[in-house]
């Protein structure tokens, strides 16, 4: 498993793109561990555990459409609470 994770979100901050597209494992373990249930299973899956995303949606029963929307929402969150550290 690699050390680094992609999470492809980056925000603009007073004119400076804070880039986050190489994040340490156990920072993101640890800010994954923060998120919902329902963001954490998907946020699991897709961005640690690196499982593709028919895996997911089948191991979770939801709609692949409603796996990306979660994805995002984790993606955000997660980006966030790296922010405020």
């Amino acid at each position: 498993m690699s050390d680094f994770f992609d999470l492809d979100i980056s925000f603009e901050d007073d004119g400076e793109k804070l880039d986050l597209s190489k994040i340490p494992a156990k920072d993101l373990l640890a800010a994954i561990e923060t998120l919902p249930d329902s963001l954490r299973e998907v946020a699991m899956g897709v961005l640690y555990q690196k499982r593709t995303f028919s895996d997911v949606s089948q191991a979770l029963a939801i709609r692949q459409s409603e796996l990306v929307t979660r994805l995002h929402r984790a993606q955000l969150a997660i980006s966030m609470h790296l922010m405020r550290r």
